[in-house]
């Protein structure tokens, strides 16, 4: 088949607007990176300690969290060795309807309980959460992954004092992460 020369530059238009519109799309999707050099944990995780609730004192945005206040995590020990994932919110506002999630997670062997696979779809393991940091009576924790494109700032109270948040901040900043990205999570 041959090709007339009006055909070939209009392909390649096609194919450039394509791509542009792909990257609009991709940048919908994926949050920016706030940190391009995470670290790894700072310390180990005891997972009996880690386990119970945590809630969300500050994010960075993302799709599956838009729009959610009164953010929380509970974390269970299972039988099989597993971590049972409990996310909770209120879609829309303090007043919203409850959205809750319900996942699993896996300690990443090597990683001395500081790196989890979690799932919240079928049976396989694909997002990574990492605690990156936690305060020694586990009432404060950093969690991130590798890309950078995540952070959660989790904490034992719904509401913490002004010194744990300017704590946690500041520690995140240390980690390498823009903290002018983390959206406050309201209680």
């Amino acid at each position: 088949m041959k090709l007339r020369r009006t055909t070939l530059p209009l392909a390649l238009i096609a194919l450039a607007g394509a791509a542009l519109a792909a990257t609009a799309v991709a940048a919908q999707i994926l949050p920016p990176v706030g940190n391009r050099a995470v670290p790894q944990p700072a310390k180990p995780v005891d997972p009996a300690r880690y386990a119970g609730l945590w809630y969300e004192m500050g994010r960075y945005e993302n799709s599956f969290e838009r729009g959610c206040e009164a953010v929380s995590a509970e974390y269970r020990m299972r039988d099989d060795g597993l971590l049972q994932v409990v996310n909770t919110c209120r879609d829309g506002g303090l007043d919203g309807p409850i959205k809750m999630i319900k996942g699993r997670a896996r300690i990443v062997a090597g990683s001395e309980g500081a790196k989890l696979k979690v799932s919240f779809f079928g049976p396989f393991f694909f997002g990574d959460y990492w605690v990156l940091d936690h305060g020694e009576a586990y009432d404060w924790s950093i969690v991130g992954e590798p890309s950078g494109r995540y952070l959660w700032l989790l904490t034992r109270s719904a509401d913490p004092s002004p010194a744990m948040r300017a704590m946690l901040e500041s520690r995140a900043r240390e980690l390498g992460y823009d903290t002018g990205l983390i959206r406050p999570t309201l209680h």
